[in-house]
């Protein structure tokens, strides 16, 4: 079995410390909830279960490719999500709503990567979020889309993606590459 990897953007250290003050006396109100942990939170673009070692140094040249083509783009984040609705939501998040054009177009360009590669990407439908809390159970989440409809919103100009390996034990990312937007430009 290869490795769990993705590539990502990741946020502005502002956005980290801003939201995670926020966040923090609000973690332990809900128990059903599991809050991300700040330096784990990014924009996912591409998810790949599993990764071949034989398959990573194309998949790293092609996702340079991707990257190098694509030019730094303004970000922002604000207003609440839950995944898959908010009566039974397993995932709270906040979205997109600048950059959502540019971040789905590397988010395919990722996943083209991957296939040259040889490497399977996740198919579903991209909807750009940062992921904040995830629930086994799923909960009533409108009271936290709410909360985090409340909050300012970040802006930061995304400039570099990222791959990103999950290791199964301890749900610890390492940053494997960064790709600098615009390289080839």
């Amino acid at each position: 079995m290869g490795s769990r990897m993705f590539t990502a953007v990741l946020p502005s250290a502002a956005l980290v410390a801003d939201l995670d003050e926020l966040l923090e006396s609000r973690r332990d109100v809900e128990p059903a909830l599991r809050w991300s942990r700040p330096e784990a939170w990014h924009l996912t673009t591409s998810f790949m279960a599993d990764v071949q070692r034989d398959s990573l140094d194309d998949l790293v040249a092609n996702l340079a490719d991707v990257a190098g083509r694509s030019a730094p783009f303004p970000l922002r984040v604000e207003g609440g999500l839950a995944f898959p609705n908010p009566s039974r939501a397993k995932v709270l998040a906040l979205g997109v709503s600048d950059g959502n054009a540019e971040l789905g177009a590397l988010s395919a360009g990722a996943r083209r990567a991957a296939s040259r590669a040889g490497v399977e990407a996740d198919g579903t439908r991209f909807v750009g979020h940062l992921t904040v809390a995830r629930s086994r159970a799923g909960v009533q989440a409108s009271k936290w889309i709410g909360l985090l409809d409340s909050f300012p919103g970040w802006s930061w100009q995304a400039e570099e993606l990222c791959l990103v390996e999950s290791h199964r034990l301890g749900r610890h990312y390492e940053v494997l590459e960064r790709f600098a937007l615009g390289a080839s430009a």
